[in-house]
Order: C-alpha cells, then sequence, then structure tokens
C-alpha cells in the first residue's frame, strides 16, 4: 500500500505546488516540502496551507528553508547551510504523504545530489507534474528517463494547465506512462476550486494509483 509519493517536476514553476494541493484533497493526504528556498514570507507550504481543508493537522513543517531564491545548492551556500538529504526525518503521520520536490527531477540539492538522488535514496515512487508548452515534450521525456534509469517507479504524469491532446498522447505512447490526472488553471485559486476539481480527478485518480505497479 502506498505510503508516500514524491511529487517531481519537468522544471521549476511547472505547478507542483497547486497540483500537490489538488492532490492532497483528492487523495484525503498530508503535504511536506523537505526543501524550501525562496522567500519565507509565502512559501510553497504556506500556500497549501491556505487551499486545502484542515491544514495545521496535515501539512508538515520543511526539513530545510533557504532564504535565497535559487536552486536548494545554491542557496544552501549565501545561507551558510549544509544540506544532508539522507538525515530527514519525515513526518510522523497515519495519512498517504505528498513530498513535494523543489524544482525539476535533475535540481542540485547539493554539491553531489539532485531531486532525483534524492528521491531515490528514500525508494519513493513519484508522480510528476508537466505541462503544455513548446518543449515541453522534450523536458517531459527527459524527465521520465532519468527517473526510469534510476529505477524510481512512475505512477504517473499529472498535466498542470492547458490541455493539449496532441502532446500528451504522443508522450503517453512513447513513454508508457499514462498521465493520471489533468489539472487545469483553478481561477480563483482557492479552498473551494481546489475541493472542486478534487472531486473531479478523484475517482479516476484512484483508480489508477490503486492498479499502478511499483
Amino acid at each position: 500500500m502506498l505510503k508516500n509519493i514524491a511529487i517531481t517536476g519537468i522544471h521549476t514553476g511547472i505547478g507542483k505546488t497547486i497540483a500537490s494541493a489538488v492532490l492532497c484533497e483528492a487523495l484525503r493526504a498530508d503535504y511536506w516540502k523537505p526543501i524550501q528556498a525562496g522567500t519565507i514570507e509565502n512559501t510553497d507550504t504556506m500556500q497549501v496551507c491556505r487551499l486545502i481543508t484542515n491544514a495545521l493537522d496535515r501539512v508538515h513543517s520543511s526539513a530545510v528553508i533557504l532564504l535565497q531564491p535559487l536552486s536548494p545548492h545554491a542557496a544552501a551556500i549565501a545561507d551558510g547551510v549544509t544540506i544532508d538529504y539522507t538525515t530527514f526525518r519525515f513526518p510522523v503521520t497515519e495519512n498517504l504523504l505528498l513530498i513535494e520536490t523543489a524544482g525539476g527531477v535533475l535540481s542540485p540539492v547539493n554539491n553531489t545530489g539532485t531531486m532525483a538522488d534524492f528521491v531515490k535514496h528514500y525508494s519513493l515512487p513519484t508522480i510528476l507534474i508537466s505541462a503544455n508548452y513548446l518543449g515541453s515534450i522534450n523536458h517531459t521525456l527527459l524527465s521520465i528517463e532519468v527517473l526510469k534509469n534510476r529505477d524510481i517507479p512512475i505512477l504517473g504524469i499529472v498535466i498542470s494547465g492547458e490541455s493539449n491532446p496532441s502532446s500528451e498522447e504522443y508522450i503517453e505512447q512513447y513513454s508508457g506512462v499514462p498521465i493520471i490526472a489533468r489539472i487545469p488553471t483553478l481561477e480563483p485559486l482557492d479552498t473551494n476550486t481546489v475541493q472542486q476539481q478534487a472531486a473531479i480527478i478523484r475517482e479516476s485518480l484512484l483508480e489508477h494509483l490503486t492498479n499502478a505497479e511499483y
């Protein structure tokens, strides 16, 4: 039975945080972003807290908070912090835990490891967040290749934003990885729209994850 799932993305700013909020609601899961880089006034963790129900019980504090809006390895150097992801203590919860990574699949955590290495170290299956734009087929397939080469189970792809059936069909056919949900741009972005979208994808998402081999 799934206990922890990594939420990875094909690059920075792809929509992992909003997707994580919707997935948390759909799966009744907890949320944890172990490494947060950037402003401490409006972190991804804070955003998820505003978007999901029962946030005080379901959202967990980051293991590392960095002040500079840089890749974690560069932000850590600027802050004089050493990141050793092998020593992270996972939140204790009876719920499924969604773990949002920082940046893309190969974004550096420190001078020797990437987000993919972090996911591999803890044997986490992953959901890959993608979006449709010029070049996204390449970025998505490259990310899938990286995950497969590390024997990281890919539970499926979630499309963030506008749909493009032609691109999505090609990605599924070429990679063999299914698209398990589509999350359009939510307007307005608030708890109500997150709950509504979660309700739309819940049944099919649960079916995919129940039948996933990993």
